[in-house]
């Protein structure tokens, strides 16, 4: 058994397919079936149902798959410890983020400014909504993670404070206030957003025994702030993603506080502090920096 057989292993399950998995390695279809054909001989077990273009891990496959990714992510680990021993920052950093809030807001300026201190470190970032992003995590596909706190299964890193806002048609009487009551929502067409702010939207609605008229359930934020403009109803989303510049393509569009005033969290995540590589390591002391000031 080796790191690379375990390595295609790993790529085959994620992308259920022989050819996209040879592709992400940069290898031939005919190696990454020589290696698995290797490795379940080897360990005498049949890893993968083959059947037409479909690929499914069995039953067994599935629990080594797990162990095959926690050897993987030792591995890599160790690689880097041993690089930044020597004064060589090498490694991989792979980092989960959830939305426009982390994606355009927190992310950018952030990685600049880590390619800029560790140019060797090879980033990818793959994106998905909070609960996914966790998910994430928890199953390895990524080594760190931006999310809305708490978070129980994971370990955290407070990083900044963030609230929800109403966007409001300019034409609506409430568009005159300063501050918007949730009450008052009850009286119009309602948008509710079908990203990762949803869950904590209802929540607050919920919480605060307000049930609008839903007009319209929508994933993409532009989407939302088009039919806004176009004064299709009001909706609730986080201020974080609302940039001055997405705001100005939208011109009948207003953006209120709620009252009460209504927090969330964000941080970074992990799943297990003790066994965090130094790039991830170095990323969370860097986010840090960042936005605690």
């Amino acid at each position: 058994m080796t790191f690379t057989q375990l390595e295609i292993f790993v790529a085959v399950a994620e992308f259920k397919n022989f050819t996209l998995a040879a592709k992400q390695l940069g290898i031939s279809q005919s190696a990454v079936s020589h290696a698995l054909k290797t490795l379940e001989q080897h360990w005498q077990v049949c890893l993968f149902i083959r059947e037409q273009n479909q690929t499914q891990l069995t039953h067994i496959g599935e629990q080594l798959l797990s162990h095959a990714k926690e050897l993987l992510n030792t591995q890599n680990v160790m690689q880097q410890e041993i690089a930044a021993a020597r004064g060589i920052q090498h490694g991989i950093l792979r980092i989960g983020s959830f939305g426009a809030s982390s994606s355009i807001h927190l992310l950018p300026e952030l990685l600049q400014a880590y390619r800029q201190r560790y140019p060797n470190i090879e980033i990818y970032v793959e994106e998905g909504t909070d609960h996914e992003v966790a998910q994430m995590i928890l199953e390895k596909r990524v080594d760190v993670g931006f999310s809305v706190l708490p978070q129980p299964k994971l370990h955290t890193f407070p990083l900044i404070t963030d609230i929800f806002i109403a966007l409001i048609p300019d034409s609506y009487a409430i568009a005159t206030q300063s501050q918007i009551h949730l009450s008052d929502l009850k009286d119009y067409p309602f948008i509710l957003t079908k990203a990762g702010s949803q869950p904590h939207v209802e929540a607050l609605l919920k919480q605060h025994d307000i049930y609008p008229k839903i007009k319209y359930q929508l994933s993409q934020l532009l989407t939302i702030l088009n039919m806004v403009n176009l004064q299709e109803g009001i909706s609730i989303v986080a201020d974080m993603a609302m940039t001055p510049e997405i705001l100005a393509l939208h011109p009948h569009v207003v953006k209120r506080p709620l009252i009460p005033n209504t927090q969330r969290h964000i941080g970074l995540a992990v799943r297990n502090e003790a066994s965090m590589s130094p790039s991830t390591k170095a990323f969370i002391e860097l986010a840090q920096k960042f936005f605690l000031k």
